[in-house]
């Protein structure tokens, strides 16, 4: 058998400096890496008229942001003229587009049947001077209920306003750009479907620049697209200052149960580009996201990004963007990487036949039989599946001691425990290496992490094509890294430097990568980063063999010591995953300014005068369990706020008075009963529902504010209303009667948000703050009608 040394790719004569040299490189490629992810400078207030500048956007964010303001409470009114007066000011002449629209997307806040709200979306248009289509900047001005919004989506509003400022300093565009204000982003997205279904200007479709904010902090990711991408991508790729985007991303957001205001658009046909930085979670939807949280260098990022694409956009011709179909794009330091879709495939079956003939290659130079390589292929999947097991273990027990964690997105400061996941991550591959390094030999174990790559890259190549790139592209530079160290004498440096440049293609593609995945799927699922880690340790592995001494034809003590030195860097990086996750719970603890976040909400039931305190937290936080006991399901009474399990406990009934439902019209013809009524409510609330028993009629047809609305489903009918006027909401029913009749019953409920004037209510102390829920804070007042 022939010594592990023999089977290695390299076998340079001055091995601790090989080791030395290769890892400066590598951590000098991921230094540049991430550098390319950093955030710009902030612009201040005399930078240039036609140049972004962050401070002169941030003193739109204090004005927007300066109160919570829900899509139609009067603190939303006042944000919606402080946009109209700032683009009146610019020359824009801007429009009010009021009406009602119906939800887009997905998020239909449990309604059994359909989700609309009244709308008021701003509207402004810079005309073209020889238009091909028009280009849309969106982002929405209300924020959630409990919370100012400054990020989310202040920070995209304001950016949006000083894009406009900057855009009237110089020519006009080509083509037309048209500014759009939405309303009720956070209430079901109903602002940018009114626009998008509806408004004169959305007429033909044309290209969206989305901006969002699901953070505080980090650089902008251009994150979804709609299809046949290549057009707009070479457009982001060659325009944007800071181009950070990777069509893996656009995979990944497929996956999760999300939609933004670029739904909505993409629903109806509209072509573009949704991006929003995303770091730093924990505030998201929460009263911390205040104006004081919005990171200038994120809000440069957004505003710099947008405007350069407004006025490249605005230029080219429009119709020619949609021509190609989807690219592959990723960043790489100094700009945006891209290449056709349709390589995708192509490229993955050359990784995977490249694997083949090194493979051919190492058994014909004896550094491996074919027995080895199999086994080099079937022990590479071993960290594959140990490493993301371990991170979910470890984060596992992160929140048993620290159980706050389970209702943030991500921790306050969630580095240290970020860290501790790639330390673990290595720790796996360090301790799987030097455990069968030896047995199967370095070159088995290189081309079977290599082949482990090359599957992955086939496999995402027909599942997620846009994310083929990060295993296909690093085991084709392994391939050839691992050919030239073939070819060439191994104890001189050309072996090393070929396996050093092959791994430094995967430490430039994954990453950053790791980095951003963190804050995308958050620490919940640092399984996932983990993962990505090991790919980009299987990547390195002849690198990683350089940390190893020579171990061919050692016995006894020499190989003992061989075997402690082997071990070494597996020890690191274990003990490094303990001093982070315990340097993160040292750091990162509840405090006034980083509170527990905790959900609790009222609901007062009209017909028997009882009310009840709701949680959505299955393990209480010690202040919520003050106010619940056991679990409770409250779809019957309360059909708006679904039929999912929640803990309840008894509260002391509140004088509020129940919406009133006003008989408009009722008539009978064929069987069917038309009946229209309008729901008024009684007090300010966010939202009004009305649901029918159905026990006690069918719901055929049904009509809301003049429009109709979808029927059937697996659910009882039911329709919520988002920012009802005064004077109620009219709704026409045609239903069938269980028996006919008979009255049918009607559970009208309206809901307003603020717990603190509610009996038995005491204030939340210091260190203890509200979870980012559309449920948080919420007041909820039922009431059945007869009719």
């Amino acid at each position: 058998m022939l010594p592990a040394v023999d089977r290695a790719l390299t076998r340079p004569r001055r091995r601790r400096l090989a080791a030395v040299a290769a890892l400066a490189v590598l951590l000098a490629v991921g230094a540049a890496a991430l550098l390319g992810l950093r955030t710009p400078a902030p612009g201040t207030t005399g930078a240039p008229a036609d140049e972004f500048s962050a401070d002169r956007a941030y003193e739109h964010v204090r004005t927007v942001a300066a109160e919570t303001h829900v899509a139609g409470s009067p603190a939303a009114e006042r944000a919606r003229i402080h946009i109209e007066a700032t683009l009146r000011g610019l020359g824009l002449g801007p429009e009010v587009q009021d009406t009602v629209a119906t939800e887009a997307g997905q998020l239909s806040g449990g309604a059994g049947g359909a989700t609309l709200a009244r709308v008021r979306n701003v509207v402004a248009r810079v005309p073209g001077t020889d238009p091909t289509g028009r280009v849309f900047l969106v982002a929405h001005y209300d924020s959630v209920q409990v919370g100012p919004g400054g990020n989310d989506d202040a920070a995209g509003t304001s950016a949006l306003l000083e894009v406009a400022r900057a855009l009237r300093t110089g020519p006009r565009p080509r083509n037309d750009v048209v500014f759009v204000f939405t309303d009720a982003e956070e209430a079901c997205l109903c602002g940018a479907s009114a626009f998008a279904s509806s408004h004169p200007l959305a007429e033909g479709g044309g290209v969206v620049l989305n901006l969002e904010a699901r953070g505080s902090t980090g650089p902008v990711i251009m994150f979804e697209t709609s299809l046949r991408n290549a057009g707009l991508v070479e457009v982001f790729g060659r325009a944007a200052p800071h181009p950070v985007g990777t069509s893996f991303a656009v995979e990944v957001y497929r996956l999760l149960p999300n939609d933004t205001d670029f739904t909505a658009f993409l629903d109806n046909g509209f072509t573009g580009l949704n991006a929003a930085y995303i770091d730093g979670a924990a505030i998201y939807h929460t009263p911390l996201d205040t104006p004081a949280r919005v990171d200038r260098g994120s809000l440069q990022h957004h505003g710099e990004n947008a405007l350069a694409l407004a006025r490249e956009f605005g230029a080219v011709d429009l119709t020619e963007l949609t021509a190609g179909g989807d690219a592959t794009y990723f960043p790489l330091p100094g700009g945006l990487a891209r290449y056709p879709g349709w390589l995708t495939m192509p490229l993955a079956l050359l990784a995977l036949a490249g694997v083949g003939v090194l493979a051919w290659a190492a058994r014909r130079r004896g550094r491996a039989t074919w027995r080895r390589l199999a086994a080099g292929f079937g022990l590479a999947l071993v960290p594959v599946v140990v490493a993301p097991v371990g991170a979910q273990l470890l984060w596992a027990a992160v929140t048993a001691i620290r159980p706050g964690y389970a209702t943030l997105l991500d921790p306050y400061r969630p580095l240290w425990y970020r860290l501790a996941v790639v330390a673990l991550a290595v720790a796996v591959l360090f301790t799987w290496y030097a455990l069968t390094r030896r047995r199967t030999g370095p070159a088995a174990l290189a081309v079977g992490g290599f082949g482990v790559l090359a599957v992955l890259g086939v496999v995402l190549a027909f599942v997620a094509p846009g994310g083929a790139y990060l295993a296909t592209l690093p085991a084709l530079a392994g391939v050839l890294g691992g050919l030239v160290a073939l070819a060439v004498p191994r104890d001189g440096p050309w072996a090393v430097v070929a396996v050093t440049a092959a791994a430094a293609v995967g430490v430039l593609l994954l990453l950053p990568t790791v980095v951003l995945l963190f804050p995308a799927l958050g620490m919940a699922m640092g399984g996932v980063a983990a993962l990505f880690t090991v790919l980009l340790g299987l990547a390195a592995l002849p690198v990683v063999d350089l940390l190893h001494p020579a171990a061919g034809g050692q016995r006894g003590m020499a190989a003992l010591r061989a075997r402690r030195a082997g071990a070494v860097p597996a020890l690191a990086a274990t003990l490094g995953t303990v001093l982070f996750a315990g340097v993160g719970l040292a750091v990162d603890r509840f405090d006034a300014a980083h509170p527990v976040p905790t959900q609790l909400m009222y609901a007062l039931d009209t017909d028997t005068g009882t009310a009840r305190w709701l949680s959505d937290e299955t393990d209480p936080q010690p202040w919520t369990d003050q106010y619940v006991d056991g679990p409770a399901r409250i779809g019957d009474q309360f059909p708006a706020l679904g039929d999912e399990e929640r803990r309840a406990g008894p509260a002391q009934p509140a004088p509020l008075p129940p919406p009133r439902l006003d008989p408009l019209a009722d008539n009978t013809e064929a069987g069917v009963r038309t009946l229209r009524v309008r729901l008024v409510p009684q007090r300010q609330v966010r939202l009004a529902s009305l649901h029918v028993d159905p026990a006690t009629a069918t719901v055929v047809e049904a009509r809301v504010a003049g429009r109709p609305i979808r029927v059937g489903g697996p659910t009882p009918f039911g329709v919520v209303f988002h920012a009802p006027p005064p004077e109620g909401i009219e709704i026409e029913l045609r239903l069938r009667a269980t028996t006919p009749g008979a009255p049918v019953r009607l559970r009208a409920m309206d809901a307003s948000d603020g717990l603190a004037a509610l009996p038995g209510f005491r204030p939340r102390p210091p260190g203890v703050g509200i979870v980012g829920s559309h449920d948080s804070e919420l007041v909820a007042v039922a009431h059945t009608y007869q009719m």
